[in-house]
């Protein structure tokens, strides 16, 4: 039976995080608020912009901020950055394994394709499924439940790589075994989220026992 691995974007495949914080940090002061990196990972990180626009200022419209956010972003990104430590070495690993691969993100398009192509990662995997291509975006498992029907895979032979709370959510609810990255959370963090296990990033040890679950029969 074949075996897939997803991985969510932000967070996961890239450090963004330094990016996307002063991104807002700016856009909120521009409109009279200060927020920092508390209010970033609680109200913000791993959420569509529509929503935490819509809820900071509901005066405005939410799709016109979501894209002035992401330009900036974009222009921040550049044409290179680095993905995060282990990846490239790790995709190859599981190409040579057999796996099918997946990008799954609520990131937009343009971010989804402008982070692939500077982190060199641009091809490298089966699919890529935007919360746009599902109607919804994480926490709701329609994008992991869409990565998986188009790869061919049932959720137990699959493993989500996550770094966000709404991501683990929606890999667990898919029914998938949720791998936490701890790029801006820590252990316990992403462990009360759902995941069943973490590491620091593709270069972890740990990493093994998750693939290794992967080997056996699948029900």
């Amino acid at each position: 039976m074949r075996r897939a691995l997803l991985f969510d974007l932000d967070g996961t495949l890239i450090d963004s995080d330094p990016l996307h914080l002063p991104v807002f940090v700016g856009m909120y002061a521009a409109r009279g608020r200060r927020i920092g990196h508390a209010y970033y990972m609680a109200h913000i990180h791993g959420r569509l912009n529509q929503d935490s626009f819509a809820e900071a200022f509901p005066g405005e419209d939410p799709d016109a901020l979501s894209e002035e956010k992401e330009r900036l972003f974009r222009a921040r990104l550049g044409a290179s950055h680095p993905p995060m430590p282990g990846l490239p070495a790790f995709l190859d690993r599981a190409a040579g394994d057999g796996f099918a691969t997946a990008v799954v993100t609520n990131a937009p398009r343009e971010n989804a394709e402008a982070m692939l192509a500077a982190t060199g990662l641009e091809g490298r995997f089966d699919t890529v499924v935007l919360a746009a291509d599902c109607g919804r975006g994480k926490p709701d498992p329609a994008p992991y439940r869409e990565a998986l029907r188009r790869l061919g895979v049932p959720s137990a032979a699959a493993i989500a790589f996550e770094d966000s709370p709404s991501g683990l959510a929606a890999a667990v609810a898919a029914g998938v075994f949720a791998v936490g990255i701890r790029s801006s959370l820590g252990d316990a963090a992403l462990r009360a989220a759902g995941a069943a296990m973490t590491v620091k990033d593709f270069t972890d040890p740990a990493l093994d026992s998750a693939l290794a679950r992967l080997k056996g029969p699948v029900e």
